[in-house]
């Protein structure tokens, strides 16, 4: 059984929840997938699930593979398909959707050059700061900051998204210097107020290890480029991404805060459906590749 066998294999044991439903998943009984499975654990040398006579959970390394498989299993499918189509003049209309700041700033200029290059195809660009459901809204594909979490849907990784603290001189002339992440509690900081978020408490991996501060300010917004405006006319301190306040940090109307720390990353992220309609989405995601560079455009100077 070769390797991509028993990944798909095991990924149908973790999403039925049981050898006997991925057995009847992949038309093999259940003692087959028993023998299979205790043979790819003797492989990889760990126990990927923890088995009782009721039920059946995923340890924590299974858990790893699982998550990691899916996302292998998914592009390998989506790279076949993408070579089964690719002789397919690109056409139709392209629903896009994409955080407003984003998408005004880094997919809307590259837009005629790429309607230049496929003549056959149109692109509705839907920019909104709400979390837009893809099938209601029948979009065929979202451009997101961070990890997507949906499971139904493939996540291609556009672009690094690095992040920083930053204010403008001015306020920091005012009000001082940070010299640790525990400083901030004692500053004017400028909270993004994103659905699901605890945005007074900031995480940062430092010198000593990770470390979560809980921050208050008098301004919360709950739009990225406003809380960059009011962070560069001295408001206070801000996490932004080098995306957004770049311009910002070359012009110096911003610099950066507590360098020696690291933010989450928040990466560019393409979500699409596992059957994408090809090969209409995948010009457009590889044109926005090309477009972004291995090290983003936005990171030039910085």
């Amino acid at each position: 059984m070769d390797e991509v066998s028993e990944l798909a294999l095991f990924c149908a044991i973790a999403e039925a929840g049981s050898l006997v439903g991925a057995g009847a998943r992949l038309g093999l009984s259940g003692a087959l997938v028993s023998k299979r499975l205790i043979r790819l654990e003797v492989r990889l040398g760990v126990r990927l699930v923890t088995r009782t006579t009721r039920r059946l959970s995923l340890t924590a390394e299974g858990e790893l593979y699982y998550q990691r498989g899916r996302e292998a299993l998914a592009l390998l499918a989506d790279t076949e398909e993408r070579l089964r189509a690719s002789r397919a003049e690109p056409a139709g209309v392209l629903r896009v959707t994409a955080s407003a700041s984003f998408g005004r700033q880094h997919i809307a200029p590259f837009l005629p050059a790429f309607l230049a290059r496929y003549p056959a195809l149109s692109v509705h660009l839907h920019l909104t700061d709400a979390m837009v459901d893809l099938v209601a809204e029948r979009m065929d594909l979202a451009i997101r900051i961070g990890r997507p979490v949906d499971s139904d849907w493939v996540a291609r990784r556009l672009a690094d998204n690095r992040r920083v603290l930053c204010a403008a001189p001015d306020y920091l002339a005012r009000r001082g210097v940070p010299q640790r992440a525990a400083d901030l509690s004692g500053h004017d900081c400028l909270l993004l107020a994103e659905p699901g978020t605890r945005y007074q408490n900031w995480t940062l991996e430092g010198p000593s290890g990770q470390e979560t501060v809980r921050v208050g300010g008098r301004l919360v917004c709950d739009h990225g480029e406003a809380v960059g405006e009011a962070c560069a006319t001295g408001g206070g301190i801000a996490i932004k991404s080098v995306w957004d306040i770049g311009n910002a940090l070359r012009a110096g109307r911003v610099v950066t805060v507590l360098p020696q720390y690291r933010l989450p990353a928040q990466d560019v992220y393409a979500l699409y459906p596992q059957r994408a309609a090809l090969p209409r989405i995948g010009v457009f995601v590889d044109y926005l590749m090309e477009c972004y560079g291995r090290v983003p455009y936005w990171e030039e100077g910085l």
